[in-house]
């Protein structure tokens, strides 16, 4: 539209500008000829009034007469007797049967303006310029007439072009602001600041936002009362399943029993994930405080670790340098949680996982690194989605860690980066985070 316009405005402005460049060519044109022809008249009347007398020049012309522009005064009678059919000698062969006024005559291959007057003594004298010398003044004079326009044109699209751009630079920055938002950010758009024309629009925008934010909402609260209500009857299953367990039963009894057990363990993960999910998709910010890094490291491998001694697995921290960033402990905590949770459940028997933190061009890069299979290059787009589990593996899971890590990352204002943790064999993964330092 900003182009359609600015070529419409440039074309508009280049039709009138030519429309009026010949007019006012024509019309300079023309009133220079309307002063030359009252020059004839001016100098015929100055010749009668003073009562001049004509005497025709001999020999060399003055100094600085020039003859294509000169005045040439003559009693039209002398015309008969003119020495010569050309204009190089006075007086001139004009007719002598030309009325009185304004007329063109061509003598000796050269056209005249000739202004024929009787005087009060009865005399008839002709006035005469060249037409050439009258044309090129004339054109010169026309020209300068057109200079205005030549140089307004270029000046005047170039001030159209730039007050396009800025009529619609409100649009363009309301572009690159929704452009910027995250998923999350479900505000109202400030329409205070923009032009009443697309206000309207901005309104509209406003009320599909809304009713965004107002179904994300109801889904949010959905899962979130669905998962709590599940979770006290899969906590029930639970402990009536491990009194199952110490009750006498058969072998076959308690080979049965074992899968069992394992898949009430994996509805309550799965709904402990839905309702973590939730609470980090409905939180649209959260109080932030210096949080120490290893501080978090420990205390999820506190958590965790009794887990990765089930598969004999090497987990430690690497360096010894400790990093403060400016975050909620809690989504900290969440986010690490769920990315060892994730190692520990990918890296095969005897593995290992390194956690870390450096300072990366002014901020903190956590990193979490084990020596499982991996994750694609063509499936990395797609771990983030929830439920999505990568192919190929039998890793029992909810598909939801990466997502909650995800959605802290965009709340929070972090940045997430999957690669392989061993460049050359393309194996294991090595998830970067990117967080705020604190400050002092």
């Amino acid at each position: 539209m900003q182009l359609r316009l600015s070529v419409t405005l440039s074309l508009a402005i280049l039709i009138v500008a030519m429309v009026a460049g010949v007019f006012a060519f024509v019309s300079a044109f023309d009133e220079a000829h309307e002063m030359q022809d009252d020059t004839l008249r001016q100098v015929a009347v100055l010749f009668d009034r003073q009562h001049m007398t004509l005497r025709y020049p001999e020999g060399k012309g003055i100094a600085g007469d020039d003859e294509e522009s000169r005045l040439i005064i003559q009693h039209l009678a002398d015309g008969s007797n003119a020495s010569g059919n050309d204009d190089d000698t006075a007086p001139l062969p004009f007719p002598t049967t030309l009325a009185d006024g304004l007329s063109t005559v061509n003598v000796g291959g050269e056209a005249f303006r000739v202004l024929v007057r009787t005087t009060a003594r009865g005399e008839r004298i002709a006035v005469a310029q060249e037409t050439g010398a009258r044309d090129k003044d004339a054109r010169e004079s026309a020209w300068r007439s057109l200079l205005p326009f030549l140089v307004l044109f270029p000046v005047l699209l170039l001030v159209v072009g730039d007050l396009v751009r800025k009529l619609f630079r409100p649009i363009a920055t309301l572009s690159f602001e929704i452009d910027q938002r995250a998923e999350q950010e479900l505000h109202p758009i400030n329409e205070s600041h923009l032009p009443t024309e697309i206000r309207p629009f901005v309104v509209a925008i406003n009320r599909l936002l809304a009713r965004v934010a107002n179904a994300m909402e109801n889904q949010r609260r959905f899962v979130a009362d669905a998962a709590h209500e599940l979770r006290s009857p899969l906590t029930a299953l639970s402990l009536q399943a491990e009194r199952l367990a110490g009750a006498d039963m058969s072998a076959v009894a308690h080979e049965r029993l074992v899968p069992l057990r394992r898949g009430i363990e994996r509805g309550r993960n799965l709904i402990d994930q839905l309702l973590t999910l939730a609470k980090v998709q409905s939180e649209t910010s959260t109080p932030t405080s210096p949080v120490s890094v290893h501080e978090v490291y420990r205390r999820v491998l506190e958590d965790l670790l009794p887990l990765a001694d089930i598969k004999h697995l090497d987990v430690g921290v690497e360096g010894e340098q400790d990093v403060r960033v400016l975050i909620n402990e809690m989504d900290l905590m969440t986010l690490v949680k769920n990315l060892v949770d994730n190692a520990i459940r990918y890296t095969p028997q005897g593995g290992r996982i390194d956690l870390s933190v450096v300072m990366d061009n002014g901020t903190a890069l956590l990193q979490v690194k084990d020596s499982g299979p991996g994750i694609a290059l063509e499936e990395r787009a797609r771990v983030f989605d929830p439920f999505y589990r990568s192919l190929g593996t039998d890793e029992a899971g909810s598909g939801l860690g990466l997502s909650i890590v995800q959605a802290i990352a965009q709340r929070t204002g972090a940045r997430v980066s999957l690669g392989f943790a061993d460049e050359v064999q393309n194996r294991g993964l090595r998830v970067s985070v990117w967080l705020n330092v604190a400050k002092g």
